[in-house]
């Protein structure tokens, strides 16, 4: 069998990042030989393993029909189908419902799901959950809805739990999850959030004026079901929107800190879901981002064109198994303040009746500035992601790697009409004091930051946000 040139250095560049591991485990190895490791005193040693955790993901033109013969394979009685109110009457609910009507599967549909959910709307989830008493769950929309399916999910099998049980430290308790959830099929109708195949659920609690979230294997859905059909009728600037969050996610995920950065956790039980880049996490990561530098153009504009939006969705889902296990950094960590705070914006392709900034927007607002930032602290990654992303890199000299992967990301954002900078998102200087605040309780994905930073930093990379272009 003949191996392409791409196909060769793909294998090289994993069998190098899984050798530096392997190198990595040994040395743990002969420290425990040598008694130098303590289940009781963990705070000095280095992490020395990762797991690999997703859905099992179901991808086809037409597969939502399938769904009911899912819920009747897996037992189910009483189905709690959650949705949005924009999606209820579109066909993505109406494929699934006739799907559970013909296997004769009882269900109940929520389709009070808000788009980007906030504490308030969890907790009512939570409620209708808690009273219908449900054996299985089955979302059918964005990360919106999947994520409220899985807090609703979540706490209903442990009504006792408080709600800052499970949310991540030090916003919440950050407990680990040690009860059974019921079956959760996620049904994903959107090409960005990769939420059908991770644990996490983001929500904006209103109290702190910020976004924060749920981080647990747990929490994964049961099967992810990608079926291309639900991108026919997506609009132009939703697919662009959540086109860039799989931009940044991939981006994110292939330049946090390394998973043997990070201090071991003294049970594995306590070991996060987002453990820093690792020899699995980055070929899916690649992969994603030469999919977007490929197709996201031509899926924003021509919504006929069922190559470039099947593939976007394909993208998603390998950007959500590759940040679902390695991570993400300072772009979403400083997103959630600009998407909870912005009380101003609106966007056309968006139908709720009040002032939102879409997630892919709020993140990859700072982007550029990002990873101008994080570079120097691994210039080769940033020089390998932006290659991934088409860029001719044979003459890029260290130093110039932030600047580099910035342009491109830049570009990118101009292709796909993204605004230029927090201003047109309705932010000013004098705004940037309480983005900081927002941003830096954000420890799930800030601390995988793979340079050191300080509150001053992150008033500057919002300073240079405020235009882009």
């Amino acid at each position: 069998m003949a191996w392409s040139t791409q196909a060769l250095r793909r294998v090289g560049t994993f069998s190098q990042s899984w050798l530096r591991g392997l190198r990595q485990a040994a040395r743990c190895s002969q420290a425990q030989q040598k008694g130098q490791f303590s289940t009781t005193s963990p705070s000095t040693q280095k992490e020395y393993a990762f797991e690999m955790a997703c859905s099992n993901i179901r991808y086809g033109v037409g597969v939502t029909a399938e769904v009911g013969m899912d819920c009747k394979n897996l037992g189910a009685r009483n189905v709690c189908v959650m949705t949005d109110s924009n999606l209820v009457d579109l066909p993505p609910v109406k494929m699934a419902l006739e799907s559970l009507d013909r296997q004769g599967i009882p269900y109940q549909v929520y389709d009070q799901c808000r788009v980007e959910p906030t504490d308030e709307s969890f907790k009512a989830a939570i409620r209708f959950a808690k009273e219908g008493d449900f054996d299985m769950y089955l979302a059918v929309g964005g990360g919106s809805v999947m994520d409220t399916c899985k807090a609703a999910n979540l706490y209903a099998t442990n009504p006792s739990a408080d709600f800052l049980d499970y949310v991540n430290a030090p916003i919440g308790k950050g407990l680990p999850v040690t009860h059974t959830l019921k079956p959760l099929i996620a049904v994903t109708t959107t090409a960005g959030t990769g939420s059908e195949t991770t644990g996490t659920a983001v929500f904006d609690l209103l109290e702190l004026k910020a976004k924060t979230g749920i981080s647990q294997r747990a929490l994964r859905p049961t099967l992810g079901i990608v079926d291309p059909l639900h991108l026919i009728s997506l609009p132009e600037r939703v697919m662009a929107y959540s086109g860039i969050d799989v931009l940044c996610h991939a981006l994110e995920c292939y330049t946090t800190m390394s998973y043997t950065d990070r201090d071991r956790p003294s049970n594995p039980q306590l070991r996060p879901a987002y453990q820093g880049f690792n020899p699995i996490s980055d070929i899916w990561a690649q992969h994603a981002l030469r999919m977007t530098a490929k197709y996201i153009k031509r899926a924003v504009y021509d919504v006929g064109d069922e190559e470039a939006r099947s593939a976007m969705h394909l993208a998603s889902s390998y950007a959500g198994i590759g940040f679902g296990n390695g991570g993400v950094h300072l772009c979403h960590g400083m997103c959630y303040p600009i998407s909870s705070q912005g009380k101003k914006f609106t966007s056309k392709d968006y139908s709720q009746d009040y002032a939102l900034i879409p997630h892919g927007l709020s993140v990859i607002i700072t982007a550029p500035a990002v990873f101008e930032f994080t570079a120097p602290a691994c210039p080769e990654r940033h020089i390998e992601a932006a290659e991934c992303l088409g860029v001719d890199v044979r003459n890029v000299k260290r130093g110039d790697a932030g600047r580099v992967l910035s342009d491109r990301v830049k570009e990118i954002m101009d292709d796909i009409g993204t605004p230029n900078g927090l201003t047109e998102l309705g932010f000013q200087s004098q705004d940037v004091p309480n983005l900081v605040k927002g941003t830096m309780p954000q420890h799930r994905v800030t601390k995988l930051c793979p340079r050191p930073f300080q509150e001053e930093d992150i008033a500057t990379l919002l300073e240079k946000s405020m235009r882009v272009f």
